[in-house]
């Protein structure tokens, strides 16, 4: 075998081991991708199956969180740029940074009626945040 032919059996090999990684990780990385839906992209694309697992996530609307009759569940509205809303609903205990007008993520699923029931609440906060313990070091300096 002359070596120009060996070369390029040798490149081809290469060249299609290279592609079956590319594919592998592909398809790994495609099944645990990790984002959200926004109010918008469920208005768009319709809300996924009922049952399967996801995450929603825009600011919590000013206004909007209320509690059940017996407090442990609490109700508010999901917002984004956009003129639509998701309602979410979650039993539990909220995390310190969530609070009304904050950026949320939940994750949970929706139900066959539409609503979105979260298991999972993460509140996000902007480059400024400062604990509450360290606040009113801040104000004395």
């Amino acid at each position: 075998m002359r070596a120009r032919t060996r070369r390029l059996y040798t490149f081809g090999i290469a060249a299609l081991l290279l592609a079956a990684a590319a594919a592998l990780a592909f398809f790994a990385l495609r099944e645990n991708a990790n984002l959200f839906y926004t109010p918008e992209i469920l208005a768009e694309k319709g809300t996924p199956d009922h049952g399967k697992e996801v995450k929603v996530g825009g600011w919590v609307e000013p206004g909007s969180l209320t509690y059940s009759e017996d407090g442990a569940t609490m109700i508010f509205t999901v917002i984004d740029n956009s003129p639509n809303t998701i309602t979410v609903s979650y039993t539990g205990i909220a995390p310190d940074l969530f609070r009304e007008g904050q950026g949320v993520v939940a994750t949970g699923t929706f139900q066959a009626d539409g609503s979105f029931t979260a298991r999972q609440i993460l509140a996000k906060h902007d480059e400024n945040y400062q604990p509450r313990e360290l606040k009113p070091l801040e104000a004395a300096g």
